[in-house]
């Protein structure tokens, strides 16, 4: 009998801009002024503790809110391929057994590309089993974060990229 049931949890937006303008700007979250632009209700702060943004090896650091309490965590970015995808894990081997990656994708599409974000859970039994209720407000908590992070995203890129088309026609 497995103690813990992986679960995966996504949520993927279309954004009508080139997947290279979307990696750039998981690039340029290297503050907490870039981090609460991206989700200015529940981002608090990022830094880079180690290496360069979103670099294999590089650990940052955030605070976030879910289900409106705050977590601080530490990560470690595990893979990054440009323009196409970025993986990390909590620093922590303990949090690691809970929560062994997290992602975001960039698949190409016709309009622009379709943008991925997705979290690997681990839960266990008996928490499925006695904290039913309570688990299931805290996955649907981030579920409600990852949708509104895509969201967000794709207002900050695709108005940038219609306020670039203005500036262009009025030049």
């Amino acid at each position: 009998m497995k103690l813990f049931e992986d679960k995966i949890l996504k949520n993927s937006i279309e954004i009508y801009v080139a997947p290279e303008q979307v990696f750039d700007f998981l690039l340029q979250l290297v503050d907490n002024a870039s981090y609460r632009a991206w989700h200015p209700d529940d981002h608090v702060a990022f830094r880079w503790l180690k290496g360069n943004p979103w670099e294999v090896g590089s650990i940052g650091y955030a605070e976030e809110y879910f289900h409106g309490k705050l977590h601080k965590f530490r990560f470690r970015v595990s893979k990054a391929v440009a323009n196409r995808s970025i993986s990390y894990a909590p620093v922590s081997r303990l949090l690691k057994m809970f929560f062994p990656e997290s992602s975001f994708h960039i698949e190409p599409s016709a309009k622009g590309c379709i943008f991925t974000g997705q979290v690997h859970l681990r839960i266990g039994k008996m928490a499925k089993t006695f904290a039913k209720r309570r688990l299931e407000q805290g996955l649907s908590s981030v579920r409600k974060h990852m949708k509104e992070e895509g969201e967000n995203l794709k207002k900050i890129l695709e108005g940038k990229n219609s306020q670039d088309r203005l500036i262009e026609k009025t030049s």
